[in-house]
């Protein structure tokens, strides 16, 4: 018997002639088993569909576009708050839109009532707007960033968890609100560097004006809006004709689905002759013009497309709309408008309203599509390495000096010998290395390699901090 044979039993190849080679291969069940154990356990701790985990480069780049949205509330006079994750269920179903109200992670607490996670932001500003700040001089500006849930299908650029930072512009209903909040989002997406963006602006006053006008109720409006937010034209049209609309507004309608462009002046005269006819929707186009030429007077170089037929899903806007695209991604970067009723709704004053989210996951994603360069550089990291293991406490306290100057110290934890650490450091880009040695210690000092110009000297510790920092400069 040849030794492939006699190995068959063990999980070994067994090769037999006949009229060809023949490769058995017999694996004991235990092994069979023990895999399928391996693989469920596996599965089981992978992430929830939908959710993911962002690895030390994506979420450095996600950490930049946050601080530029923290950087662009500064500027423009934004004050943070903080509102909670999980919000009760009345609250953010309130005018959120039948998809979003349909797709939200809702559940009873252990006391019965019905919450839910959030599912955007503006909800609960509205709500802190109707109790806790209703007293707060207006305007109030109000910045939050932070992570939002959905029961979306996960898709590219899709998620059931997803980060925005959002801005909210309170007690103000002229139009050079509107045009703040356009130009803040110009100037986030310019400083983290994308390209080619574009904003798509709409009214929802416009298609509103013409639909009230026409006798539908608000709910079948709803309807309607919803479909042509998702660009389902002819569900949309049948819904308006089912509820009694005239030819007259049914032709209105299917002008405004094929009017855009980025002549906005252009776009909006030609809007303006077909809604002539309803005074609402023409109180509307005069407000995005006056919106559009403040933004036109107050940033050059804008691209924006004035879209007639644009909806967004959401139920609480009542004026001016908008998105954010990048010609790579077929999903808006940032979206947002006008809600002048939604505090109210909650029992507080009549407060106008306009804001925007910008989705930070998504503008990574874009950053990513574009291969975009992004000065992501961090304070050169420092490591310490003691030749042996009775230098540890000494070494640790030579660390702690460091990181009270703002010096950030990786400690060498691992026990390798030097050379084995260099290489470490060297791999993984570390820029300076402090050897702490015992002959070195006995004059203060440590030995200080630079990792790029692989020199050395040695330098009392108490110069340390300052020979690093002019290093670095």
């Amino acid at each position: 018997m040849s030794e492939f044979e006699k190995g068959a039993d063990s999980g070994r190849y067994e090769p037999s002639r006949r009229n060809s080679l023949l490769l058995r291969f017999t694996i004991n069940p235990t092994i069979i088993e023990t895999v399928k154990r391996v693989e469920q356990f596996m599965s089981a701790f992978k992430p929830v569909r939908g959710m993911r985990d962002f690895l030390p480069e994506e979420a450095k780049i996600m950490r930049y576009i946050e601080s530029q949205a923290r950087k662009t509330a500064k500027l423009y006079g934004y004050k943070e708050i903080i509102t909670p994750v999980v919000e009760p269920y009345e609250l953010v179903t309130a005018k959120v839109g039948e998809e979003v109200r349909l797709r939200m992670y809702a559940f009873e607490d252990l006391s019965g009532r019905k919450v839910a996670l959030r599912p955007e932001f503006t909800a609960s500003v509205a709500r802190l707007m109707a109790t806790t700040l209703r007293n707060e001089p207006k305007p109030l500006r109000l910045f939050c960033v932070g992570s939002l849930y959905r029961y979306d299908e996960p898709q590219k650029g899709r998620f059931r968890e997803f980060w925005q930072s959002n801005f909210e512009l309170m007690g103000s209903d002229k139009p050079e609100a509107d045009a703040e909040i356009l130009l803040l989002t110009n100037y986030l997406m310019k400083s983290i560097g994308l390209k080619n963006y574009k904003f798509k602006v709409g009214h929802v006053g416009v298609l509103r004006g013409i639909l009230s006008q026409e006798g539908l109720a608000e709910d079948t409006q709803n309807q309607a809006m919803q479909r042509m937010d998702k660009k389902l034209y002819e569900e949309a049209i049948k819904i308006v004709r089912e509820a009694g609309a005239s030819e007259k507004g049914i032709q209105t309608l299917q002008k405004l689905v094929n009017l855009r462009g980025e002549d906005a002046a252009k776009v909006l005269e030609d809007l303006m002759k077909a809604v002539g006819d309803y005074a609402e929707a023409v109180e509307a186009v005069k407000n995005l013009g006056e919106i559009l030429s403040i933004v036109a007077g107050a940033s050059e170089g804008l691209n924006i497309t004035v879209d007639a037929g644009f909806a967004r899903g959401l139920e609480y806007y009542t004026g001016m709309i908008f998105e954010v695209y990048v010609p790579e991604l077929d999903i808006a970067l940032a979206g947002g408008g006008r809600y002048n009723r939604l505090v109210e709704l909650f029992g507080g004053e009549p407060t106008p309203a306009v804001g925007v989210a910008h989705g930070i996951d998504r503008m990574m994603l874009a950053l990513q599509e574009q291969k975009a360069e992004v000065n992501l550089r961090e304070a050169p990291l420092v490591m310490i390495i003691p030749v042996n293991e009775r230098l540890y406490t000494e070494a640790l306290r030579i660390a702690e000096i460091l990181r009270t100057k703002n010096i950030p110290v990786e400690f060498e934890v691992m026990g390798r010998k030097v050379s084995k650490a260099l290489e470490d450091a060297d791999r993984r880009g570390v820029d300076h290395v402090i050897i702490v040695g015992e002959k070195e210690l006995r004059e203060k000092a440590v030995v200080l390699r630079d990792m790029r110009k692989k020199e050395q000297a040695i330098v009392k510790i108490s110069e340390l901090p300052a020979t690093l920092k002019l290093q670095v400069s």
